[in-house]
């Protein structure tokens, strides 16, 4: 059974940091395409960061310089850094699996909230 849990949301302060995790189980992480996406209230869900097997990464404008995202293949985790936090960052944020034959799953969400 395929399974992603998020963890790591909260609240901070404008500029703040947080480390976002989701721990997956399942399938053979090492393979797997994954990916951090965000929906902010009355908006669509986008694409935050993405990396593949190889670990190459890529990242909306948004967040570029600000998030980071990475794998742990033992771990079979992936992680989103994210500095300078801002208040237009505030979203639920979901992680998402792509196998190799193009199934998808998602975890259930960890709400971030930017604010003073």
């Amino acid at each position: 059974q395929v399974q992603l849990v998020e963890s790591g949301g909260g609240l901070v302060q404008p500029g703040g940091s947080l480390r976002l995790s989701c721990a997956t189980s399942g399938f053979a992480f090492s393979r797997i395409e994954m990916s951090w996406y965000r929906q902010a209230p009355g908006k669509k869900r986008e694409l935050v960061a993405g990396i593949t097997r190889a670990g190459i990464t890529n990242y909306a404008d948004s967040v570029k310089g600000r998030f980071t995202i990475s794998r742990d293949n033992v771990k079979n985790t992936v992680y989103l850094q994210m500095n300078s936090l801002k208040p237009d960052d505030t979203a639920v944020y979901y992680c998402k699996a792509r196998t190799t034959v193009g199934n998808e799953y998602w975890g259930q969400g960890t709400q971030v909230t930017v604010s003073s």
